[in-house]
C-alpha cells in the first residue's frame, strides 16, 4: 500500500526534518531522519563521510540505507537533498509511499542555513551559486518524484503539516477506495 509511508523530499533547507516530525506525530507515524539514522550507524558525521569516502561514498551508503528504510511501514521519512539524483531512489520513494516535495527559494536556503558549515556542499565562496545550481538540477527531479509539492517560504510550519497530513490522508482514502473496487470486481 502506496499510503503506508510518506516521504518527504526537497533541498537543504527546506524544512524536511522540522515538518517531518510534526507530520509523523499529527500521522500517529515514526519519523526517521536518513541522514540521521546513517549518521547514528556509522558513528561519523555526514562531513566525516564525504572527507573519508567522498561524495559517491556517501550516495552509496545513502542509497542503501534509503533501500532498507522505504521498506518499512508507518514512517515519515525526511531523506537528504541528493537523494533523488539515483534513478534507483526514486523508484524506491515512488513505489513504496507518498512522496512529498518541499519547496523553498535560494534566498530563504541562504537565510535559514546562513550559521550552519555543516554541509559538505555548501563548503564553498559561493553558497547562493552553489545553490542556485543544485535547485536548477535538482528541483525538476523533486518534482517528478512527489506526489504533493507545498512552499514552505514565509508559511507557519503548522499550516504546512496540516496541509501535507490533509493531503495525505486525502490520498490514502483514495487508495482504499481502488482497492475495495479492485476487490470486488477482480
Amino acid at each position: 500500500m502506496k499510503c503506508a509511508n510518506l516521504f518527504i523530499v526537497g533541498p537543504m533547507g527546506a524544512g524536511k526534518s522540522t515538518i517531518g516530525k510534526r507530520v509523523a506525530d499529527r500521522l500517529g507515524f515514526r519519523f526517521m531522519d536518513c541522514d540521521r539514522v546513517l549518521e547514528q550507524r556509522t558513528g561519523a558525521n555526514i562531513p566525516l563521510i564525504f572527507d573519508l569516502e567522498g561524495e559517491q561514498g556517501f550516495r552509496d551508503r545513502e542509497s542503501a540505507l534509503l533501500e532498507e528504510l522505504t521498506q518499512l511501514q508507518a514512517i515519515v521519512l525526511a531523506t537528504g537533498g541528493g537523494v533523488v539524483l539515483d534513478p534507483a531512489n526514486r523508484t524506491a520513494l515512488r513505489e513504496r509511499g507518498f512522496v512529498v516535495m518541499l519547496r523553498t527559494s535560494v534566498e530563504e536556503q541562504l537565510r535559514r542555513m546562513r550559521f550552519d558549515r555543516s554541509r559538505p556542499l555548501l563548503q564553498t565562496p559561493d553558497r547562493q551559486k552553489r545553490l542556485t545550481e543544485m535547485a536548477e538540477t535538482r528541483n525538476p527531479i523533486y518534482e517528478s518524484v512527489a506526489d504533493f509539492s507545498i512552499g514552505t517560504d514565509g508559511k507557519r510550519v503548522q499550516r504546512v503539516v496540516h496541509q501535507i497530513a490533509r493531503e495525505f490522508e486525502r490520498e490514502r482514502e483514495r487508495e482504499l477506495k481502488r482497492m475495495a473496487i479492485r476487490h470486488e470486481n477482480p
